[in-house]
């Protein structure tokens, strides 16, 4: 009997800046676990930056969104909950 692995699709956006280095380790965990993310380089983009200041009352990054769950720095034991990930 064959086992279909369970495809889930979850909608990630990860808000970072090109010099964080915890943005760096975070997105090529994602990667290496095959996860597709929107990269929003808060930098660059103002109203992003500002929009999720609003929603967490935070200016730390990374911060990473999940289906609307919102995880701010690199927090791998939520992370890995939210999307499934087991090593």
């Amino acid at each position: 009997m064959i086992q279909v692995k369970e495809v889930v699709n979850f909608m990630v956006k990860v808000y970072s800046t090109p010099y964080c280095p915890y943005c760096t380790t975070l997105k090529n965990y994602l990667k290496k676990h095959k996860i597709e993310f929107e990269d929003i380089n808060v930098a660059e983009d103002e109203k992003a930056m500002e929009r999720i200041i609003e929603k967490t009352g935070q200016k730390e990054i990374p911060i990473v969104e999940i289906d609307e769950e919102i995880i701010v720095g690199f927090d791998r034991v939520k992370i890995d909950k939210l999307l499934k990930i087991h090593d």
